[in-house]
């Protein structure tokens, strides 16, 4: 009875009330150039309002005439040869659709790689719960999702001695008879016997099981309808279709063997029909896969509320400009400007890693300038500072894994210098990484040549490399081709190959080494064959570079520091976007692939662009980031945006970093915590490597091993374990406690309770308490003989408070 309750009412949301005033018809017309090869078509209904409603699946379609007919589901065949129509009628409405059949007196050979291999992926024998497993299934392996056509062809026809086919009578095949469960198969039932698949197959062995010619029967294209869906409210459906196109220009429908994919299912989730399902408010992917072919397919569901009308808050620059028409376009009202003094913490934060001083609260709140003439004094000022060069010398030595144990002392301090200077310098992003690509010499008088210290091996060179500075994960294609991207292994290896001639050998120092070319065995070797590999771009263009046998490193960052290159200026301008916004436009930011589209694809190719056409200015970005009206949005969130934490319509609160927490508490406190190795006058931001003060506060709170080059290895979570070091561990305790600390100063100046309430607020939450905070403070303050361990105690309040944990 429940069941059949919910059918009704998603039954009465997808065919709601509203009148439709025209169909339309995807593909608009169709040929047929061989026998058999069913077509379906997407039927859409206008109304009124301009709203799209999917009217597939009660769209009644009729043949007019004998070129084509309909089966049992729904999908258009072939059945003569000449002109054709359809009739198509669905909400009230009609219309035709045109149909051209030829082809059919020669009909295509079937071959393994075009039929065959489609119906082992989708029915799962590839995958890799099954004979796709690294070690196969019962003795019988196969290339997980069939990305090796050839070596499961070879595997089919010669393992077992070729007995899996009976040449002489097909239907009593091995293979077709344990799918069909006629002879006992530890994968169950398969396919069902006399079904379409079965009949492929029984047709494949009755010819002779040929392989095809893969110059014609691979897919050159994979397309699908429709190219993005809009929802606009929870509970509608939509019908989703994959084409095949070919070299020779025939399409195939292959909706039955593609494998549709949401990676969000609670917000957008697929019926095995390929019928996409709005479960609520949001925004989703669908990644479409076939053949080696990927195709993502954005999905937006909206959940508009009554009395929605978008107010227009002023541009600041082209972000606010690509963020406002999203969303507009969501029905989601952004959060006003944030105050002054929410405003200069965070920014302080972001730019400096440390919140600003009592005095520059203050003054920046009595400056009597308009607001965005005084943030933009104030971001210019604070990007001056040195300590914007130790804040962003931080992230970097963390990206190239600076430390001790793989560099050395003296090549640790080397390589953190050279960060600071490029950093001081604005150095340009690309020549950066060409410095450090093109490395060579004394890891000591040449800095840069740290970073293969930590990257010995060529294929961790390069899987570096590409997750850094591409944003491309290529560790998945070591073995095989990438289940989920175009990746293949062939990928993997030849872009390895340009680091195979980096040779590492012993200085003239202790602990300094040398790096140089190898003239002599330096080949990568394909492990599925032995062949030497050689060097190629990832993705080829027309004016790629040629790649000299000498200079492989050279050609490389030409290639990937070219303007022309797709992912270089997008990976930097996403992971400079997340350190403002506590999350990338692509998220994860090193981890960029078709099925984990961007949030916002017109901003993120803006920043990109403005970065190449400013010559790769990280600075440049940073101001315009910081600059915007979105980055300068409010933490209030109101009923609009409540809900959003993707479209960047309000700030999002994020913990603060090890290293910025240390230096709060310090500023805060007034105190100076004792590190090992390194000056008196050293902050935690300025520590060269993670060795400094290991196992104590900074790693409890996620400071990095410098081990990878992976944003994740930074950890921004809040534990127990954090919580009780806050509350009762010795790092806050003997900060609040320091004998020439804030608290200490104030008691002996005999500062008055209003005056000392206010200080404890400016110096743990950057800005005046508010009238209610004054007389709850003082109340406090007043109700012991011991003033100190009082004001002690209020002060440890704010520091454990959300306003001072968090940069909100």
């Amino acid at each position: 009875m429940h069941i059949l309750l919910a059918a009704l009412l998603l039954a009465s949301v997808q065919k709601p009330n509203v009148k439709v005033v025209k169909l339309v018809v995807e593909p608009p017309s169709l040929a047929f150039s061989a026998p058999g090869e069913g077509r379906k078509v997407l039927v859409t209904g206008l109304t009124g309002n301009g709203e799209k409603i999917d009217l597939t699946s009660t769209a009644r379609l009729q043949p007019v005439g004998e070129a084509v007919t309909l089966d049992k589901d729904g999908f258009l065949v072939p059945a003569k040869e000449g002109q054709a129509k359809v009739i198509i009628t669905a909400g009230g409405q009609r219309t035709e659709l045109a149909v051209t059949v030829s082809g059919l007196g020669q009909p295509r050979p079937v071959s393994f790689i075009r039929d065959v291999t489609p119906i082992l992926n989708r029915v799962g024998c590839t995958s890799g719960t099954c004979h796709g497993a690294a070690k196969g299934k019962n003795g019988f392996k196969l290339s997980l999702r069939g990305y090796d056509s050839d070596f499961d062809y070879r595997a089919l026809l010669y393992d077992m001695s070729g007995r899996r086919f009976n040449r002489s009578d097909p239907a009593r095949s091995l293979m077709l008879a344990k799918p069909t469960q006629q002879v006992a198969h530890g994968g169950g039932q398969r396919i069902e016997l006399g079904s379409r698949y079965y009949q492929t197959l029984l047709h494949w062995i009755s010819a002779g099981v040929p392989y095809g010619d893969p110059s014609t029967d691979k897919v050159q294209k994979l397309e699908v309808l429709p190219s993005e869906v809009f929802m606009t409210r929870p509970g509608l459906e939509q019908q989703m279709l994959a084409l095949a196109h070919y070299t020779d220009g025939s399409v195939r429908d292959v909706t039955r063997e593609a494998i549709f994919g949401s990676n969000t299912p609670s917000i957008a989730d697929l019926k095995p029909s390929a019928v996409l399902s709005g479960q609520r408010k949001g925004e989703a992917a669908v990644l479409v896969r076939y053949e080696g072919k990927f195709i993502t397919v954005p999905v937006t569901i909206l959940d508009p509320r009554p009395g929605f009308q978008w107010t227009a808050q002023p541009q600041y620059n082209y972000i606010d400009q690509h963020i406002d028409a999203k969303l507009q376009r969501l029905k989601i009202r952004p959060s006003p400007l944030a105050t002054d003094a929410e405003f200069l913490r965070r920014v302080s934060l972001d730019l400096t890693g440390l919140p600003p001083r009592r005095e520059e609260v203050l003054a920046f709140l009595a400056d009597p300038a308009d607001s965005r003439t005084k943030r933009g004094r104030m971001i210019d000022r604070l990007m001056g500072r040195p300590e914007f060069v130790d804040h962003w010398a931080l992230k970097w030595g963390d990206l190239l894994q600076s430390n001790r144990k793989a560099l050395g002392d003296k090549g640790m301090w080397a390589f953190r210098e050279w960060i600071r200077k490029s950093i001081a310098q604005n150095k340009p992003y690309d020549k950066m990484v060409r410095e450090l690509l093109t490395s060579n010499g004394s890891t000591f008088e040449n800095p840069p040549a740290n970073y293969f210290r930590v990257t010995r091996d060529p294929k961790v060179a390069m899987e570096k490399t590409t997750q850094l500075f591409l944003g491309v994960r290529m560790v998945c294609a070591q073995c095989h081709d990438h289940p989920f991207e175009q990746w293949t292994q062939n990928n993997y290896y030849e872009l390895a190959a340009f680091f195979s001639a980096v040779g590492i050998k012993p200085g003239i120092d202790s602990d300094e080494e040398i790096v140089y070319e190898k003239r002599e065995n330096y080949d990568v070797k394909h492990p599925k064959d032995g062949r030497v590999v050689s060097p190629r771009f990832l993705i080829a263009s027309l004016d790629a570079p040629r790649v000299p046998t000498d200079r492989r490193r050279e050609a490389l960052v030409e290639w990937l520091t070219s303007p022309k290159n797709p992912f270089f200026a997008r990976a930097i301008a996403n992971r400079v976007w997340s350190y403002f916004f506590g999350r990338g436009i692509i998220d994860p930011v090193d981890d960029i692939r078709a099925s984990n589209p961007p949030s916002n694809e017109p901003l993120l190719a803006a920043l990109a662009k403005d970065l190449t056409d400013h010559g790769y200015d990280l600075q440049h970005l940073i101001r315009t980031i910081v600059t915007s009206r979105a980055y300068q949005a409010s933490l209030a969130a109101n009923e609009w945006n409540a809900g959003d934490e993707t479209n960047f319509s309000h700030a999002l609160p994020r913990r603060l970093s090890a290293e910025e927490l240390m230096d709060a508490i310090t500023l805060a406190t007034g105190s100076r915590p004792k590190f090992p190795e390194v000056p008196p006058d050293f902050r935690a931001e300025q520590l060269p490597g993670p060795h400094v003060g290991v196992g104590g506060f900074l790693d409890l709170f996620g400071r990095p091993a410098r081990e990878s080059s992976c944003e994740c290895e930074r950890r921004s979570d809040m534990s127990l374990p954090q919580a009780m070091n806050l509350v009762n561990g010795p790092t806050l305790a003997e900060a609040l406690a320091h004998p020439k600390g804030l608290v200490a100063q104030l008691v002996v100046a005999g500062a008055p309770d209003r005056e000392m309430v206010e200080e404890l607020y400016l110096a743990a939450l950057n800005r005046t308490p508010e009238p209610k905070e004054y007389d709850t403070a003082i109340t406090y303050l007043q109700k012991g003989p011991s003033r100190a361990s009082r004001a002690q105690d209020l002060l440890w309040a704010l520091l454990n408070s959300n306003a001072f944990l968090f940069n909100r």
